[in-house]
């Protein structure tokens, strides 16, 4: 009677039940938190780029619009069961590294 097969069967069916467990339950997070209440205190044409790293930290992402200097800050949160819950920020920089426009989107507020 060989035993080591059963042994590996049942291993299998545990590591299936384990993953099945969590998928029921599982969500996933992309981004990291910013403080999504001091939004608005950013002022175009005056916020300058250390302010916005002062206030939210270093950006999640870096980009370029149109040659312009671009920081994202976003936190994305999804679940198997419910709606997903998002925030981002994106700030657009001048040459001179002053806030030039900025969106701000959330679920939050459905």
């Amino acid at each position: 009677m060989n035993v080591l097969p059963d042994f590996y069967r049942r291993i299998g069916l545990s590591l299936l039940l384990l993953t099945g467990a969590y998928s029921l339950t599982g969500c996933a997070t992309v981004g990291k938190e910013f403080p999504v209440g001091r939004v608005m205190e950013i002022q175009i044409g005056k916020t300058t780029i250390n302010d916005i790293q002062a206030t939210f930290g270093p950006p999640w992402r870096v980009g370029s619009e149109n040659g312009a200097k671009t920081w994202s800050y976003g936190r994305y949160l999804y679940r198997l069961f419910g709606d997903p819950s998002t925030q981002d920020l994106i700030v657009r920089f001048d040459s001179s590294g002053i806030v030039r426009s900025y969106n701000f989107n959330t679920t939050a507020n459905k």
